[in-house]
């Protein structure tokens, strides 16, 4: 039967800026952005962009996984975390605010954990910080070792392994390494942790109902930290039973979870999951260890036992392998004022909050130009010309987009692409600076930011910001910069989003059209031309989608059969506005 869960708490919808306050009462070398409740990030209170002479290294993610990720800020360690509500992926602009405040002249790397919403939200934040000038890279964590490779594009799910990649990555930064090294320290190390937990209870969100689906009497096997089942719920075993399981599981050479084999060393990290006692933990420590060299010729290097990553007041604990070497253990050991580490406090108490960095006004002189009426340009007047029928023809699709959307999705793509063609529209009569390619492309994505919301939202203003940062500088970009700045569009989008030709999204219009437009380009054609051109490829693109299976998005849940004959809505609203552009832009420069 379920029930409400008991929680030490005042506000629900407060408990993360309150534990935030609380935390920086505890430990002077931290401080906080003063911008809640919207903007929820932990940074270390020595650290000054301006005067950062080293990499600075941010996390983060949901909360409910304390100490996780704000416990790990310190020298050594993280410069910055990101938190956004419990379970729910930080936004774009607290990341942002992160990055503004701690980055200096030799960038700053992300270690963000493998989920949808982390890697999108993230992503967006690096291409609009790299646009801002910052230096920007980004690795993902995926050490989940409960199921076998996923289809599609999902991937193995970010564990308590991203703590040591934390560790390792903080490490180089602070020996004054260069971003590209130590975001190759950073991937190699994330390249050789797996993790598997198991839970006893299932986590309560602050003012929510607590799930009854495990009995006293049962366990879950291979769960996530987000609350979610697991791979089985089985009878209760020995905690002895159930380390020699996970172990062998991680170690699997079928699965290839990580790079160990006999004769191999490792780092164990025994991890509570939030209501675990440490005589719990000490328990399945005690039996790793020599579980790890008797039974798989595995010696431990390093033993971490405590919690690190939780799920709330979850009882369970995950186990992490990572296999060593003299350099990761040199990063491993290296000092550290990270409070959770563990590291004593001391030194003197700064403010505990300062102001929210503002972004570089990158906008000032579209400002100026737009205070001021302002005659259009041929590019201006062609601009405004293609926007506008792009976002009339998606406004004009939206009951057909719903259509397909019903039957391969959540049925709400064409209501979806129907608000941000509206709020573009509107915009473009009064933000959009039209004789300014890549300023109004940059408001373009601004606009579809504060109103598509959802993955579609994300996805097509990173499409936008990646856009901008290949034509800033330009007002009047050539064809072939314009075709340039497509491709490194597509590019962005599938790096951070995941998807690839031939998953059936976006991208199997988006494609083609640009492998079309620079073929036309290179062959001599005219701009309009290969423009035109370019948006018959990107149709016939999206009719293609009838005939693949989906490996990303919501269709890739839906039978394959179910999908034979529907097109991908979203790759059809990207040629449909495609085309339109292209044949507006065409009907303009021969009137």
């Amino acid at each position: 039967m379920a029930y409400q869960g008991k929680k030490l708490i005042n506000d629900p919808n407060a408990v993360v800026t309150e534990f935030i306050e609380g935390l920086v009462e505890t430990y002077p070398g931290l401080q906080y952005l003063d911008g809640f409740p919207q903007i929820k990030v932990v940074l270390r209170a020595d650290v000054s962009p301006s005067q950062f002479d080293k990499v600075a290294v941010i996390s983060g993610g949901g909360a409910g996984h304390e100490p996780a990720h704000a416990g790990f800020v310190g020298p050594g360690m993280l410069t910055a975390a990101v938190s956004g509500d419990v379970f729910t992926s930080p936004p774009v602009d607290s990341i942002l605010a992160a990055i503004r405040a701690v980055t200096g002249p030799k960038g700053c790397l992300l270690i963000v954990k493998n989920y949808t919403g982390d890697r999108l939200n993230f992503g967006l934040a690096a291409e609009e910080a790299k646009s801002e000038g910052y230096k920007v890279e980004m690795v993902i964590v995926g050490d989940d070792c409960a199921l076998p490779p996923p289809r599609g594009i999902a991937g193995r799910r970010g564990l308590a392994g991203t703590i040591l990649v934390h560790k390792v990555a903080g490490a180089a930064a602070d020996a004054g390494l260069s971003l590209i090294e130590v975001a190759g320290e950073a991937k190699r190390a994330a390249e050789l942790v797996g993790t598997m937990g198991i839970a006893l209870s299932v986590c309560t969100l602050p003012g929510q109902v607590t799930s009854d689906r495990l009995d006293a009497e049962k366990m879950e096997i291979g769960l996530g930290i987000h609350g979610e089942p697991g791979l089985a719920v089985v009878d209760l075993k020995p905690v002895d039973v159930v380390v020699a399981h996970i172990l062998k599981q991680i170690l699997s050479p079928e699965m290839g979870y990580v790079p160990v084999t006999r004769g191999s060393n490792v780092v164990l990290m025994v991890n509570g999951l939030g209501a675990t006692p440490m005589m719990e933990l000490m328990i399945a420590t005690r039996k790793a260890v020599p579980e790890l060299l008797l039974e798989h010729g595995v010696a431990v290097d390093r033993v971490y036992t405590g919690s690190f990553m939780t799920s709330l007041d979850m009882a369970g604990f995950s186990i992490t392998l990572m296999k060593s070497d003299p350099s990761i253990l040199e990063r491993l050991d290296a000092p550290t004022k990270a409070p959770y580490w563990p590291v004593a406090v001391e030194g003197n108490r700064p403010p505990a909050k300062i102001p929210v960095p503002v972004p570089p006004s990158y906008s000032s002189r579209t400002d100026e130009v737009l205070s001021q009426p302002q005659e259009l340009t041929k590019l201006g007047c062609t601009l405004e010309a293609a926007i506008e029928a792009a976002a009339k023809e998606l406004i004009a699709l939206r009951d057909d987009l719903n259509e397909w959307d019903g039957k391969a999705g959540d049925g709400d793509c064409g209501t979806t692409m129907y608000r941000g063609a509206s709020a573009v529209l509107e915009d473009m009569k009064k933000r959009y600076p039209m004789n300014d390619a890549a300023e109004t492309v940059n408001e373009i994505g601004a606009t579809i930011r504060r109103v598509m919301g959802g993955t579609s939202g994300i996805l097509y203003d990173i499409l936008c910001k990646a856009a901008y940062a290949n034509l800033k500088g330009r007002l009047e970009p050539t064809a072939q910069e314009w075709a340039t700045a497509l491709e490194a569009s597509l590019a962005a989008v599938s790096k951070y989003g995941g998807a690839r030709a031939g998953f059936r999204t976006m991208l199997d219009a988006l494609i083609p059209a640009c492998t079309v437009l620079k073929e036309r380009l290179d062959a001599g054609d005219d701009a309009v031309t290969a423009f035109v051109l370019s948006s018959e490829a990107a149709m016939n693109g999206a009719e293609s989608t009838k005939n693949m299976q989906a490996q990303a998005g919501r269709s890739s849940y839906i039978a394959p059969e179910n999908l034979v004959s529907v097109p991908d809505p979203g790759a059809m609203a990207a040629a449909a506005w495609y085309r339109a552009a292209a044949l507006a832009v065409a009907s303009k420069l021969k009137s």
